[in-house]
């Protein structure tokens, strides 16, 4: 199943390619399985790769591509790890793949002003191991060990999101290098300023096509003192959504609260050797002091009880919490296990968490009524959830049965004042509802900030806006 069109025909630029290859020798990549490893790999949308891979070591670098690039004509695609899951690095009309990951120097860390300054290609793993001994650490989880760039690009949150907000929330500053190589930097260290429009905002979420960022100054937080961590089994989907909302409405500052339905954590006990009940269940952390978490857990666990709970488990030991968090960690591969052989969609929407119940409970209907596998998992405390859709691609109709089926899964979340997705990013994927979401005026605000800032459509291009 292809959810987006073939490579446009057009000749490779041989003049380009030469001189990147002669001024950047053994970081210039034109082999076709290298370039093919730099495009879509996670999921059925068809891997478009690009003409050339350039690795930059610095700024000065990119600006030197993006100058190249520019006198060719030809486009640019930035990449930072490859774990996006909507087509954002594809090359449908070829092109430079920017490949950030050489960028990974962190530059500065101001333990006393909580942030630090980086390179786009350091991985958030990364970063908290350089930052732990300090005491510090970055709270975004988006699960894979994403580059921070492409956390920045796609405005990516993940798991500790209910607490610690979206990169939206804790990016300070950003440097950029535009479309015809002009490098612009956002703003300073300060926690806040009212001078000027809100460029950062504008390059976060714009998945590389109006810029690409070469430095970030991010939001740190210092480490608890104490992390609990536990597991509760509900009645229902629904039970589990309202016992997560009378909590974020009395108060308590849970971390993480995730939830996962039945057919999920059936998938996660087989892959990750766990023996959980295979009912619906919230998976929680909560951060602070050694009372603190005691008595958030306390909290959360006489409010569960009033919706039908069973036993809530927690416990502050690192190597319990661990084993738990790996297994969310690793839904992806956990529901591809229940399919062996099948192709797989992993899709996102949100909603207001008022009505996150409504949608998980009529997209389930939806799913048995198809006949699909799609387990559901979700950041519940801020109305986000995702399906690991699987299904057999060589089946006659197949195709168009699951296509129709997303179809009704986003008009779903938008009739309930929601969103086509919370943090997956629109890439390629999910451009086809944008006029839905937002409406033609908005999507011609945007195409006007898109004309402006790179009038020939150089950056990323085929992404976000639709192709009209």
């Amino acid at each position: 199943m292809t959810l987006v069109a073939q490579r446009t025909t057009t000749p490779k630029p041989e003049a380009l390619l030469s001189a990147l290859r002669q001024r950047f020798g053994n970081r210039f990549h034109a082999g076709l399985d290298f370039c093919r490893q730099h495009a879509h790999t996670l999921s059925v949308i068809a891997n478009q790769p690009p003409d050339a891979v350039v690795q930059p070591l610095t700024r000065d670098d990119v600006v030197e591509i993006v100058h190249l690039c520019g006198a060719h004509d030809v486009p640019m695609i930035p990449f930072g790890a490859g774990t996006s899951l909507e087509g954002h690095v594809n090359a449908p009309f070829g092109g430079i793949c920017i490949d950030m990951s050489l960028m990974r120097r962190i530059i500065a860390v101001h333990g006393e002003d909580l942030d630090c300054v980086i390179e786009p290609g350091v991985t958030r793993k990364f970063l908290n191991e350089n930052l732990r001994d300090q005491g510090l650490f970055f709270p975004l989880d988006p699960g894979a060990d994403a580059s921070l760039g492409g956390m920045v690009s796609t405005r990516a949150s993940g798991t500790n999101a209910v607490r610690y907000g979206t990169m939206r929330d804790n990016v300070i500053a950003l440097e950029a290098v535009l479309a015809d190589g002009s490098v612009v930097r956002t703003g300073g260290r300060a926690r806040k300023s009212s001078a000027g429009y809100d460029l950062a905002r504008l390059l976060i979420g714009a998945e590389g096509t109006l810029g690409i960022v070469t430095e970030i100054t991010l939001r740190l937080h210092g480490i608890p003192e104490a992390v609990a961590g536990g597991i509760c089994p509900f009645p229902s989907v629904r039970a589990a959504c309202d016992a997560t909302i009378a909590t974020i409405q009395s108060g308590v500052p849970v971390a993480r609260i995730e939830l996962l339905d039945a057919l999920q954590v059936k998938a996660c006990n087989a892959y990750s050797r766990l023996d959980l009940p295979e009912l619906p269940m919230l998976f929680l952390e909560f951060h602070g002091s050694e009372g603190g978490v005691a008595e958030q857990a306390q909290r959360f666990g006489e409010i569960a009880a009033e919706f039908g709970a069973g036993a809530f488990q927690w416990t502050t030991r690192p190597e319990e919490r661990t084993r738990l968090w790996q297994a969310r960690h690793d839904v992806y591969w956990a529901t591809r296990g229940l399919a062996p052989g099948f192709s797989g969609i992993s899709t996102d929407v949100c909603v207001p968490i008022s009505r996150l119940a409504d949608c998980v409970e009529a997209t389930q209907a939806d799913i048995a009524a198809t006949g699909l596998i799609a387990p559901i998992v979700g950041h519940v405390g801020d109305g986000n959830f995702h399906l690991g859709l699987l299904f057999d691609s060589e089946k006659p109709g197949e195709s168009k049965r699951v296509s129709e089926f997303l179809d009704r899964l986003v008009e779903r979340a938008l009739a309930m004042e929601g969103t086509c997705t919370g943090e997956h990013g629109v890439g390629q994927g999910k451009i086809k509802y944008m006029k839905r979401e937002h409406g033609a005026a908005t999507l011609a605000m945007m195409a006007a900030i898109k004309q402006a800032l790179d009038p020939r459509g150089l950056m990323n291009p085929g992404k976000v806006l639709p192709f009209d």
